[in-house]
């Protein structure tokens, strides 16, 4: 009796749907052939295969996979063309390993033989293609890689990278994929096993978790820095209960996820002063840089635990932030654990806790209204950006709603008091994320109202004419805030931070940041049928941003705002 086969591209596919990946975010090429006549064949067959999509540009296939793990924790894969399409991969999976975003990341190979052999070389690029090292494109933010050699790999191959990158620390991972070998029949018997391998779980190690909560609870003034959330809901809520229990104050120093409700009496902001210099505890709760070592100096005394996934950051040759005490696992798992141990430590500790709260609840309501206060004198025209992410914040009240945002409305100002409620740009600064990964989180929860806030340079790094097309043919009901500088904002901070006296910050036309003239970014949008506008005048804003939500939620279609802002 013959054995039912189907192309090893095909197979790759089934078994990626055994694993439990939802989505193929695929830019195809010449190397696809077999990957598509796999797509077919599974569908003649009946074979169940993750839902594949077209991704006219690479870079918003990396960002899609990105925001769609932030939606649902779950990985996805990525299929490109060869080294060129790897070439355009490359943003996103530095992106996504910066971020601990688990990405199962593949790629054609050009042809090895010539000929005399399925899928060998028949066209010129088959030969222009070629590299000695293809995935030396990617080798340094991929945690394992591997080049596909025999069709009767493919089962094990595929189980071993989804294992890898969803171990902790989580990360992207790579296979590169010869057009020959996804040619051969595989047989679909192999395909029908469940997964040979598991991801490894880490456990919190008690007795550093007993340390930490030790140190934490004896401290006189301590200190929570949080860059990456909390891990998950249920962990957001006990963080939130055990800072206001313990009057902690928590900074969320360029915070990259939310870690604490944006009003909560315990959240001093983004400004680690005065809290830094004076902490004798700080807990880094999962931090790539929890403070400028050139502008803040913690106490010599001052006792520092670091908590995370990879809570050193090995990956990062230079980081040298001091840690007495180092806790490697689940970021969710560690918070549960230490406010739990924290609990043992209550009652010794309450008249402490009592004495230092109401000094905090001042501070971190100071901080606050100040933050209110330069949100409402930027509304003239053009206006702030803390401006708009006042009323943005009021336009998105009281619904389940997700803000990315990548040099766009900054976090102070908006009232979010939920877990996956807040995303910005990865530390790793790959420009072009917010809109796709907007998209990617969107497809995932149709039902939630995603804001993608950018500047006007990123907008165009998101390659945005890709953007909008994949939200029109998907349905995908996006909102986009374009904040339009027309420049590099944040490279005018960096020259005027480092020479703040110095001839460009004195110059009236500070050379390599301008972006005059500035495109209509709304008829990019409009050239796939989105709902535009464009607003120069603060006064104007609160009413276009309702008339943009009302349009997505009559006509579920995306829509763009632009908003002419200063600084």
């Amino acid at each position: 009796m013959t054995k039912e086969t189907m192309t090893a591209g095909g197979a790759l596919l089934a078994r990626l749907k055994t694993l439990g990946v939802d989505y193929i975010f695929a830019n195809s090429g010449t190397d696809f052939p077999p990957i598509i006549e796999g797509l077919a064949e599974a569908r003649a067959k009946q074979i169940d295969l993750p839902e594949a999509l077209i991704m006219p540009h690479e870079n918003a296939a990396m960002g899609m996979a990105h925001g769609y793990y932030f939606a649902t924790g779950k990985a996805q894969a990525v299929m490109a063309h060869t080294n060129v399409g790897l070439a355009n991969c490359a943003i996103g999976a530095i992106n996504a390993a910066t971020d601990h975003v688990p990405v199962l990341l593949f790629s054609g190979r050009t042809p090895v033989v010539e000929r005399d052999r399925l899928g060998a070389r028949t066209v010129p690029i088959g030969w222009g293609q070629e590299m000695r090292d293809q995935t030396a494109l990617v080798r340094e933010a991929t945690k394992w890689d591997y080049e596909l050699r025999f069709p009767e790999q493919v089962a094990e191959m595929a189980d071993r990278a989804y294992a890898v990158a969803t171990s902790l620390p989580k990360g992207p991972v790579y296979m590169s994929l010869p057009r020959e070998v996804l040619c051969e029949p595989c047989p679909v018997s192999e395909l029908e096993p469940a997964p040979t391998m598991s991801a490894h779980k880490i456990g919190v190690h008690a007795e550093a978790i007993a340390e930490a909560a030790r140190i934490l609870a004896e401290a006189e003034k301590p200190l929570i820095v949080a860059q990456r959330g909390t891990g998950s809901a249920e962990a957001f809520a006990a963080f939130a209960e055990m800072v206001d229990t313990w009057a902690i104050p928590v900074s969320q120093y360029w915070a990259v996820q939310l870690a604490l409700p944006t009003f909560h009496s315990m959240n001093a902001g983004a400004d680690l002063e005065p809290y830094i210099s004076e902490a004798d505890a700080i807990v880094v709760l999962d931090c790539l840089a929890p403070w400028a070592p050139d502008v803040h100096k913690p106490r010599a005394d001052c006792k520092i635990v670091q908590i995370g996934q990879n809570p050193l950051y090995s990956r990062f040759p230079v980081r040298n932030f001091r840690s007495d005490v180092s806790i490697m696992a689940d970021t969710a798992d560690a918070v549960l654990a230490l406010a739990e141990a924290m609990k043992a430590h209550q009652a010794a500790q309450a008249d402490k806790c009592a004495a230092r709260r109401d000094k905090v609840v001042n501070r971190t309501k100071a901080t606050r209204d100040k933050a209110l206060a330069a949100a409402d004198a930027g509304s003239g025209a053009p206006m702030t950006k803390a401006y708009v992410s006042r009323c943005l914040s009021d336009a998105i009240a009281n619904r389940p709603a997700t803000v990315l945002s990548e040099l766009g409305c900054p976090l102070a100002q908006i009232d979010l008091k939920d877990h996956n409620t807040w995303f910005q740009e990865p530390h790793s600064g790959g420009l072009g994320w917010s809109f796709p990964c907007g998209l990617g989180f969107q497809l995932a929860d149709r039902n939630r109202l995603v804001v993608a806030t950018m500047g006007d340079g990123s907008y165009m790094f998101s390659n945005p004419v890709t953007c909008h097309q994949i939200a029109e043919s998907l349905g995908l009901p996006i909102l986009i805030l374009v904040l339009n500088n027309a420049e590099w904002g944040a490279v005018r901070h960096s020259v005027t931070g480092i020479y703040p006296d110095g001839y460009a910050a004195k110059s009236n036309d500070m050379p390599l940041v301008g972006l005059a003239p500035s495109p209509d970014f709304t008829k990019v949008a409009e050239a796939s049928r989105a709902w535009t506008a464009s607003v120069a005048d603060g006064k104007d804003l609160p009413g276009v941003l309702a008339q943009a939500i009302r349009h997505i939620d009559a006509n579920r279609t995306q829509a763009l705002v632009e908003i002419k802002i200063t600084g």
